[in-house]
């Protein structure tokens, strides 16, 4: 699979011709979802989903499908009758040649006086996994994990935590759009001497093959 760094939390994977987008959200591109045959949502918050992004791909590609949890399938089921799928923890469906498995039930706590919402992780092809806005650790092996480094949920020991649990060939950051450039350096220090498998970062836009 060919990766594609988006802005954010937006990732998007390539193989034999077929593209699947992760999250497409209020900070990644606008034109994040287009082309997209196939489409992921982890969670309803709006730097994840942005309705008029999926529509905008769904509207463009009509072989395109959506798979997502309850909440923003309600949202998008009745303009694409067939073409959103509702999916949960323990579900596994194959999508454009992709094969997904899903992990995961909640957001991450931010404060205990805020309620958790739904939160799914997707792992793509049983090499890469995205956990959206949750430390989720899938049980199965990861060769690729896609490291929310930063968030108003988090801190930098629970990710370099998260990280040695779940053991990948190599963590590559997304959920960065909170993070200061300036600050980078330390983040990147702290996990390439403590998380314990290799980590690196990819800007907006480009690509490495897994």
């Amino acid at each position: 699979m060919k990766l594609t760094k988006r802005l954010h939390s937006c990732v998007q994977l390539e193989k034999d011709g077929r593209v699947l987008v992760i999250d497409p959200g209020a900070f990644s591109e606008p034109e994040a979802g287009l082309g997209a045959d196939v489409l992921l949502v982890t969670h309803e918050h709006p730097d994840h989903f942005e309705e008029g992004r999926l529509r905008a791909a769904l509207d463009a590609n009509p072989d395109a499908r959506l798979w997502t949890l309850r909440s923003v399938a309600e949202k998008l089921a009745p303009a694409y009758p067939g073409r959103v799928h509702t999916v949960g923890h323990g579900d596994a469906f194959s999508a454009a040649g992709f094969e997904v498995q899903v992990y995961g039930e909640l957001h991450a706590v931010i404060h205990p006086d805020m309620p958790r919402v739904t939160n799914v992780g997707y792992l793509v092809d049983g090499s890469l996994f995205h956990p959206g806005d949750a430390l989720t650790v899938p049980e199965a092996p990861v060769d690729t994990l896609m490291l929310p480094v930063h968030a108003p949920w988090n801190k930098i020991a629970e990710v370099i935590d998260y990280v040695r649990e779940v053991k990948p060939r190599v963590a590559i950051d997304i959920h960065d759009a909170y993070l200061a450039d300036i600050a980078r350096p330390v983040y990147d220090f702290a996990l390439e001497k403590l998380a314990g498998s290799p980590h690196t970062r990819l800007t907006a836009g480009d690509s490495t093959d897994l």
